[in-house]
């Protein structure tokens, strides 16, 4: 047992969104999309869940309010970048991510929260598909992170252009094998391309376009997509193909001023169902019900 068991959930994420972007022919990288969605704005979706979330890099439009900072130098590197955003921090637990992972989903942020809960150490970072530590994909203890950043800047005289594994390499870490797309980076316009295409063959289309239209539409909602396409399917085989889009749209509609929450949108889904399903009844007996007294 350490003196960090009983440390608490909350955290503050700080997200490097610098760097010269070299191999994309500097490139404004964290602007880039995939599935429609900058790189940023995707990671920025992944630790939704952090109570204050530090942008280490140029201002931009994001989905989510965040707190802009710059590391001094400017392009000092990914330790001063860092540290200046540990700087704009409050939690006990810093999650640390790079600008550059169109995977990263909110099931690795909740992974390395509960291995630091687990493990009681100073930090847990991810490894990839090869075993090798990615410290920006990682959740540090605030404390000893600060604690090795001051040491490291008065041991070189400054964190300038300092590699990130004279951090690691002071801290007691544990590590988690994620999924193994958590910690892929587009570095090139060939990972770019991968990722871009991967979201369209996974089998997993309709997942990212219902992400990418909630956070373009600020709507934090889950939705069954089985409802709903199972809704539009009856409407549009019972009553007519238009019928489809304006059905669900409705039923948005009707879930929204029923207060805009996940049992909402079932039950407006539910009753639109049913309605489709009569409907179709209906015309399947045209002539009504057989009379045979008559």
């Amino acid at each position: 047992m350490t003196a960090y068991d009983a440390a608490p959930t909350a955290y503050d994420a700080v997200v490097l969104a610098g760097g010269a972007a070299k191999r994309l022919g500097g490139a404004d990288k964290p602007g880039l999309s995939v599935g429609g969605r900058a790189l940023l704005d995707r990671v920025l979706t992944a630790c939704a869940g952090a109570a204050n979330t530090v942008v280490v890099g140029g201002r931009r439009p994001t989905t989510r309010p965040v707190v802009w900072t710059r590391e001094e130098p400017a392009g000092g590197g990914p330790l001063a970048a860092l540290d200046a955003g540990v700087r704009r921090t409050s939690a006990a637990s810093v999650l640390v991510l790079s600008a550059d992972l169109p995977f990263l989903a909110a099931p690795t942020v909740h992974a390395l929260l509960g291995e630091l809960r687990r493990t009681g150490r100073e930090g847990v970072l991810c490894t990839d598909a090869e075993g090798r530590d990615q410290p920006l994909v990682a959740l540090y203890r605030a404390e000893p992170l600060r604690r090795e950043l001051a040491l490291l800047a008065t041991e070189h005289g400054s964190l300038a252009g300092l590699p990130l594994r004279l951090l690691v390499r002071e801290l007691d870490l544990g590590r988690l094998s994620a999924d193994p797309l958590a910690s892929f980076d587009c570095d090139t316009w060939e990972d770019l391309a991968a990722a871009r295409a991967r979201i369209r063959d996974h089998g997993g289309v309709l997942d990212e376009w219902i992400t990418a239209v909630k956070d373009e539409l600020g709507i934090e909602l889950d939705v069954d997509t089985g409802v709903l396409l199972d809704l539009a399917r009856d409407a549009a085989h019972g009553v007519a193909r238009p019928a489809a889009p304006l059905t669900t749209f409705l039923v948005g509609y009707a879930a929204a001023k029923a207060g805009g929450e996940g049992k909402d949108v079932a039950e407006a889904a539910r009753r639109a169902a049913a309605l489709a399903n009569r409907w179709a009844a209906e015309t399947e007996t045209p002539d009504g019900p057989r009379n045979d007294a008559g």
